[in-house]
């Protein structure tokens, strides 16, 4: 496991020129040479750019982060006999280490393996059960953000409270209410189990039979069961940081997981579609993060508890931690190329926060 501190990557000369692709990162990769990062290849990143030299190596990490904006679990479906719509899940919390920045190496804690864990998707009214096994080395908990019972809530000395290793529980409950909201651990110490990485999305779809008029509309073009909603590109997009000398300064930034990730591979959109980014932030030890749009502006429903937007027209949308919203935007009749995005706390963007749209014609 590689280990860096914050100012390690400040201090080099021109970081806030060109970010990682500057920092003094030592690795088994990379070499320094006055100022400028070279691979051992030969490939050079100059003053002026921004970004990581070489690759992650996804397939060891176990996800690829183009995968995650749209890997959406809906559980194993089946119809109790009231007719309710019960939804099943399995979740094993794990040890294991990600890269999240090329040579850079995070001991994460996880669910099911990767950061984040799996996201989790269902229907209003939904019955949900949670089958939770804890393989991991610390006690762990799942505590979901929406309403339920006490003994359901996943934290420590109430229902089934911490679950220790080797132990399991199961949670269940009816999903309510719609909207964009995640689940984590609350394990004591708090900040250390999310900020390892014991956190996902819990995606709760409006149904459009509660609903009548232009809001049915909208519920429909939000429910993954409607033809509406396969005509809007979804996304799913959890900032996260990682403090990797665990000082409580994070020295990485990104959007689910590997810093840089979508400018290395541009998200590829097309004009005149329909754009929605559902937006989490985890990120721990900060007391704020953000989300800024280049060139365009969007729609925003805080915690996408409303089929209006509670913000029209805005570039840039600040969140706490556990909060979230839904992104609406469209490019329709924008020329093709790449359009950016990422934090707009400046230092966040240069130490990982930092995507690109790649609009096609």
């Amino acid at each position: 496991m590689s280990i860096f501190s914050r100012r390690d990557f400040l201090k080099s000369s021109a970081v806030g020129a060109i970010g990682l692709a500057g920092a003094t990162v030592a690795s088994r990769k990379y070499t320094k040479t006055s100022g400028i990062r070279q691979s051992i290849s030969g490939e050079e990143h100059e003053h002026g750019q921004m970004g990581a030299v070489g690759e992650v190596d996804h397939q060891a990490n176990g996800f690829y982060p183009l995968d995650l904006l749209t890997d959406w679990d809906y559980g194993q479906v089946s119809k109790l006999p009231n007719g309710q719509v019960m939804r099943e899940y399995y979740i094993v919390a794990t040890d294991k280490e990600l890269e999240i920045v090329p040579g850079v190496f995070f001991p994460a804690w996880t669910y099911n393996g990767r950061v984040p864990g799996p996201a989790l998707r269902c229907v209003e009214g939904d019955r949900i059960r949670v089958n939770f096994l804890n393989a991991g080395t610390h006690p762990h908990t799942i505590h979901f953000h929406g309403i339920h019972s006490a003994k359901m809530d996943g934290v420590p000395g109430v229902g089934d409270g911490t679950i220790n290793p080797g132990e399991h529980t199961i949670y269940e409950f009816d999903a309510a209410p719609f909207g964009c909201h995640l689940y984590h651990c609350h394990a004591i110490p708090l900040k250390r189990h999310i900020h390892k990485g014991l956190y996902g999305a819990f995606i709760i779809d409006p149904d459009p039979d509660k609903y009548t008029g232009s809001r049915r509309e909208v519920a429909k073009s939000r429910n993954h069961s409607y033809i509406e909603n396969g005509m809007v590109n979804e996304m799913l997009m959890i900032m996260n940081g990682f403090d990797t000398n665990f000082d409580g300064e994070n020295e990485i930034y990104a959007v689910n997981t590997v810093a840089f990730a979508y400018q290395n591979e541009p998200i590829p959109i097309s004009s005149g579609q329909l754009q929605r980014v559902y937006l989490i932030n985890v990120t721990e030890f900060d007391p704020i993060n953000s989300f800024h749009l280049h060139a365009n502006f969007f729609d925003y429903y805080d915690h996408g508890t409303t089929l209006e937007p509670t913000l029209r027209t805005v570039d840039t949308i600040m969140q706490c931690q556990a909060q979230r919203g839904i992104l609406e935007f469209n490019f329709d009749g924008f020329e093709p190329g790449p359009y950016m995005f990422h934090a707009h706390q400046t230092e966040f963007a240069e130490l990982g926060w930092m995507g690109f749209f790649e609009l096609q014609g």
